[in-house]
């Protein structure tokens, strides 16, 4: 946790798929908070003072042997708690009421009414008031502890939301994290602001000077590599690395020939020639497709690819005299991904951030300077240390890069063709003005062939697909709807311009919640 005057909130994960947003919504409200599983909260309240606590959602059942429950000591901290479905079920059970399954379901969309006055419900209606929320539950609680009433009811939830106002312990069975619920960061916001009293001092500028100095505190006068690959992460925590300790940085710039087109021309012009920070470009790209030939697995090429670019990133960073630290761009989502509520560290570590910790032959300290960030955070504070806002507002684009957007095998022909397409179909979404209304988009070059006609000949060519979608987060998402003029744009350059493509088609599927990348 970061080492200021910041007012913390503990969130404790029960294994819902959207407790990050529960951060995310606390953290645009200007509080700092961190999430932790509800199997090692002893070890984060020993780190942390929390100033509040909210009990994230989940999938047992209280009622269930072994079910997760609550560390009784979250209700002796003399603390504001707020539970959410899950959260409120065990907070329930552990201080005296009781919780059974239901003998009907809520999930979706419901109507709460307001049927006591409370600080929560701030701002939203008085008694009476029917607000809309998003409910996601089997369970029920039937019987409230001592000191409990009820503020809030529904159809199905005679307890939808209930109160101790005393001990300010609250509890919601929907979700006011999602945006589904449409006026839930209000609700969060008066459990932050109005019953925890925090004032919310979060701010990326306070980030930003804390963070130099932790840096500054963590090398003293080590030497750092920060390994780049081209994306936004590593590069906006190369420039944070700079303003903290100038020429004791050197960057290592492993090219893996999968980036989109001219991307890696991109990088070396910004941090060599604008920002003049040392640094040692690799161009791996012969390299990684030998590796890739003849690999088909998704996560087979996934895993080639992190080993290729390790490999090649320690090559380089032996040839540095005296390096002490290692930098790289994890977030705080590779965190909590790496340290889950079901059975601690995650099998499997993203293959672009070695979050579990490095390789033992590579004897380097590691330094995280964003590892507290969400993704939208790091955007922010990019500009605050003063990269170009196209630069730090690109969309996300995984440490894989077009190995997965090659189905099948990878090779140096495919990578051509789908640059140029990817090039295209961006082009065209910068010219109509649409590229910030999309969180993602990207080509994807398909492993089918079709027969198409071009003019008076036939032609046995690829299909391309391309794919965008909306999102707030990165948690949830829906495709974009686009104007049939930019796909048909779009689609008409792409078939008239990349030779190998003869067909196009567009990908319409929603994201669930509960993934990170979207790929």
């Amino acid at each position: 946790m970061t080492e200021s005057i910041h007012e913390p909130v503990l969130i404790v994960d029960f294994g819902s798929q959207v407790t990050q947003l529960i951060a995310r919504r606390v953290r645009e409200s200007g509080i700092y908070c961190e999430i932790h599983p509800y199997d090692r909260v002893e070890a984060a309240l020993d780190g942390m003072r929390p100033r509040a606590v909210i009990l994230s959602g989940g999938p047992s059942s209280v009622h269930e042997a072994e079910s997760p429950a609550a560390s009784k000591r979250l209700f002796e901290l003399g603390v504001p708690v707020l539970g959410v479905c899950y959260g409120e079920q065990t907070m329930c059970a552990e201080l005296g009421g009781a919780v059974e399954a239901g003998q009907t379901r809520e999930f979706g969309r419901a109507e709460i009414e307001i049927v006591r006055d409370s600080p929560l419900f701030e701002g939203l209606g008085a008694q009476g008031h029917r607000e809309t929320v998003w409910m996601s539950h089997g369970d029920k609680v039937t019987a409230l502890p001592p000191g409990f009433e009820t503020i809030a009811v529904s159809e199905g939830s005679p307890f939808a939301a209930i109160a101790d106002e005393g001990r300010r312990f609250y509890g919601v069975q929907f979700h006011p994290e999602v945006a589904h619920t449409p006026r839930g960061a209000l609700i969060l916001r008066n459990f932050t602001h109005r019953i925890a009293g925090l004032s919310g001092d979060w701010t990326m500028a306070a980030f930003r000077a804390e963070a130099v100095a932790r840096i500054r505190a963590q090398v003293g006068e080590g030497k750092v590599i920060c390994g780049l690959s081209g994306g936004v992460d590593s590069s906006v925590a190369a420039v944070l690395l700079h303003e903290a300790i100038g020429d004791q940085l050197t960057c290592v710039f492993v090219d893996t020939g999968l980036l989109r087109l001219d991307e890696g021309e991109q990088v070396v012009s910004l941090f060599r020639n604008h920002y003049n920070i040392p640094l040692i470009h690799v161009d791996a790209s012969k390299e990684f497709l030998g590796e890739l030939k003849g690999v088909s697995d998704p996560e087979a090429k996934r895993k080639t690819i992190g080993r290729v670019f390790v490999e090649v990133f320690d090559r380089e960073a032996a040839k540095i005299d005296g390096a002490d630290f290692l930098a790289q761009g994890t977030l705080y989502p590779d965190v909590i991904e790496s340290v889950s509520a079901k059975g601690g560290p995650s099998a499997v570590i993203k293959s672009h951030h070695n979050v579990g910790g490095l390789p033992d032959y590579m004897k380097l300290k590691l330094v995280e300077p964003l590892r507290e960030l969400f993704k939208d955070e790091v955007r922010v504070l990019g500009v605050e240390l003063g990269l170009p806002p196209a630069f730090v507002g690109r969309h996300p684009f995984p440490g894989p890069g077009l190995g997965i957007r090659i189905p099948g095998e990878v090779t140096a022909e495919k990578v051509a063709v789908l640059q140029k397409a990817d090039a295209v179909f961006l082009d065209e979404i910068r010219k109509a003005g649409l590229y910030n209304a999309i969180w993602q988009a990207f080509a994807v070059l398909l492993p089918v062939r079709t027969v198409g006609v071009m003019g008076d000949a036939r032609t046995y060519d690829e299909v391309c697909a391309l794919r965008a979608v909306t999102s707030t987060d990165g948690m949830t998402a829906d495709f974009f709807e686009f104007p049939w003029e930019v796909l048909g744009r779009a689609a008409t350059r792409i078939i008239n311009e990349v030779k190998g493509i003869n067909r196009v088609v567009y990908d319409v599927t929603s994201k669930p919640p509960g993934t990170i990348e979207w790929e």
